[in-house]
């Protein structure tokens, strides 16, 4: 392979590797967890219908909020444990303490 092709595979597998960091890292998503998510309203939800279709149901995080007290006030219906576990999974989330603004994304009413 010639200089100039050597040169051209490098910056393309560079490029490739930026691309793939931007969109795969946390920050990129911490910057803006709720982008395409509805206005700031807490328990924010899908068409006014209340036909629940549409939008996921969208909860903004408050002072003193854990997953847990999430899982309690939004889905008493459920065991919490569960619905912490499925909170985790849809967010992306790991041990880390919510952040007050934070909009997480909750589960399905069952």
């Amino acid at each position: 392979m010639t200089r100039r092709g050597r040169l051209v595979v490098t910056i393309l597998l560079l490029l490739l590797v930026a691309t793939a960091a931007a969109i795969l890292s946390p920050a990129s998503r911490a910057a803006d967890p709720g982008a395409g998510a509805p206005a700031d309203r807490a328990g924010a939800a899908g068409p006014p219908d209340g036909s629940g279709a549409g939008a996921p149901e969208i909860v903004v995080v408050q002072p003193g909020d854990s997953l847990w007290s999430v899982a309690e006030r939004h889905r008493p219906e459920r065991d919490p444990a569960v619905v912490v576990e499925e909170l985790r999974r849809l967010n992306g989330l790991g041990s880390a303490p919510l952040q007050v603004g934070q909009r997480l994304i909750l589960p399905m009413v069952r």
